[in-house]
């Protein structure tokens, strides 16, 4: 991104909205199905409390989720994507795709990476 705030690409303008480990999921499951809080936590997986919460309010933020309060004893809220978040999840579907096609190639890849990591803590 130039330092004025505009963006030199589409790409780059679509990695901002999506920036971060736990957005993308957010998106995917959302794209899928209105949610509760914990529902999505438990959809999500291995996503902290701190990390998901900040993340929300940074895509409702963005005008990428919206937070539906119900006003309700229990508390009761769900989140959904606007029409925003909805075009942008549309887009990340052929990404999706390509991970699903080549998911043992990247767990390969992944796994060498990790003992590569750990043999080089372990001698450094």
């Amino acid at each position: 991104m130039a330092d004025n705030g505009s963006f030199t690409c589409g790409l780059e303008a679509a990695l901002a909205m999506v920036s971060g480990k736990w957005k993308p999921l957010v998106l995917y499951h959302l794209a899928k199905d209105v949610h509760r809080y914990g529902e999505l936590r438990r959809a999500i997986g291995g996503v902290t409390d701190k990390v998901l919460i900040q993340h929300l309010k940074e895509l409702e933020r963005d005008e990428i989720v919206e937070r539906r309060d119900f006003q309700e004893i229990p508390p009761r809220v769900e989140y959904s994507l606007t029409p925003f978040g909805q075009s942008l999840a549309t887009a990340l579907v052929g990404l999706c795709v390509w991970g699903t096609e080549h998911m043992a190639t990247v767990e390969r890849i992944s796994g060498r990476r990790a003992a590569a990591g750990a043999r080089a803590s372990a001698t450094g």
